[in-house]
């Protein structure tokens, strides 16, 4: 996105350093192959409100390209965007391989130039100004503007580092939690909706509310997803241990729980606990792991549950315990929070304030959003104010740049 717009508004000689055999393989391999790219929220303020690290400080950059920016961008670059129910967007096609092309088309359409296989080692200040960077072909490149946009990679740290920048430790992000509750994850496969999850980590409250998955490790999904995006930090200082309260009633509560448990009591008394269910929101096989976490005997019939065994019930319903004891497998997590600390950036510009000429973007930032396309938009919107506060940089200047 840098490299395009600093190519479309007259900056000559941009070249991408790209360290991998092939650019943008993240986001080919986003979103299942599909590539969420944005999400259609349009309120700036209300926008920045999914981003646990760098919410307030990305209200400027929002304010002057935000998700309905990038609608338009893909738009004017040839790929419509499609909304789904839930607000995540998607390229028409539904195939993250649209959105590559896109990119590369427009590069290639601007002059951007690519070279693969060229991680850079080393990244100087020039004495007569500008920098010069060494590759692992042990090339040199002169230039008077760097973006760095290495994502998540150490190298991409390392070298902001060289350069006076204060790294904010990386710790994993958007994950699913182990937990230890064996006749729950019996249930792997089953996703929820409009569960509450209440998050305690020594004297620190995470709260979520949305669509669980249950995995044979414990529970992921959106809401999980979005809930240790928030708690990052504090899951990572307690070695990922803490207590989950798990609120399955569907926004019942427990008033309405209680009836629904004393209606079956006396309206299904003769039946069986299994056979007559009186909350058709669960699958039945999650309302079994529920009985037995319970103690209670699913043979037994209504009219025998003791009181002791409704409100064991009532309370796995309404406010089941779950001890995290971890996170998910290595690598399965999507972003990283830590990078660069936000101060060090003007994010009008996404100019460092350590090192004139430098530019940082994307997850090498402090900077970490939920799912839902809201980390690609941090990407976007980053790459689009270097790439313009780039050629504005050079428009006075003639030669390379």
């Amino acid at each position: 996105m840098a490299a395009i717009t600093a190519a479309e508004r007259g900056v000559r000689d941009v070249l991408i350093l790209e360290a991998t055999p092939d650019v943008l393989t993240k986001v080919r391999i986003s979103g299942g192959g599909r590539c969420n790219v944005t999400h259609a929220c349009w309120d700036p303020m209300e926008l920045v409100g999914h981003y646990p690290r760098g919410s307030k400080p990305l209200r400027g950059p929002f304010s002057q390209f935000a998700c309905g920016d990038s609608i338009a961008w893909f738009d004017e670059h040839g790929l419509t965007l499609v909304e789904e129910s839930d607000g995540r967007m998607f390229p028409q096609q539904n195939r993250s391989e649209a959105v590559v092309e896109c990119l590369r088309r427009a590069a290639i359409a601007a002059g951007v130039k690519i070279q693969c296989g060229s991680a850079v080692r080393e990244l100087s200040c020039s004495a007569g100004g500008g920098f010069q960077l060494c590759d692992q072909r042990s090339a040199l490149h002169h230039t008077k503007r760097v973006l760095l946009a290495s994502g998540g990679h150490p190298s991409g740290r390392r070298l902001a580092q060289d350069l006076g920048h204060t790294i904010v430790p990386p710790v994993p992000s958007l994950f699913s939690l182990k937990v230890q509750a064996p006749a729950l994850t019996a249930c792997s496969g089953i996703a929820l909706d409009d569960v509450s999850l209440d998050l305690r980590v020594g004297d620190q409250r995470f709260r979520q509310k949305g669509r669980v998955l249950i995995t044979h490790r414990g529970v992921s999904g959106p809401a999980v997803l979005r809930l240790t995006a928030f708690a990052a930090r504090a899951l990572h200082a307690s070695r990922y241990q803490g207590e989950l309260r798990v609120d399955w009633s569907g926004g019942l509560g427990r008033e309405r729980v209680r009836q629904r448990l004393q209606e079956a009591r006396r309206e299904q008394a003769r039946r069986t606990l299994v056979a007559a269910k009186p909350f058709e929101h669960l699958p039945r096989r999650l309302w079994l792991a529920f009985l037995t976490q319970a103690g209670v005997d699913g043979e037994r019939r209504w009219a025998d549950l003791s009181a002791k065994a409704e409100r064991n019930l009532m309370e796995i319903l309404c406010a089941q315990r779950l001890s995290v004891q971890g996170r998910g497998p290595f690598g399965e997590e999507f972003v990283t929070a830590g990078g660069v600390d936000l101060g060090e950036v003007n994010l009008a510009t996404m100019e460092s304030r350590r090192c004139a000429g430098l530019y940082l973007a994307g997850e090498l930032l402090d900077v970490d959003g939920v799912t839902g396309g809201f980390n690609f938009q941090a990407c976007w919107s980053g790459g689009w104010l270097a790439g313009k506060a780039i050629a504005a940089a050079l428009a006075p200047v003639d030669g390379p740049s």
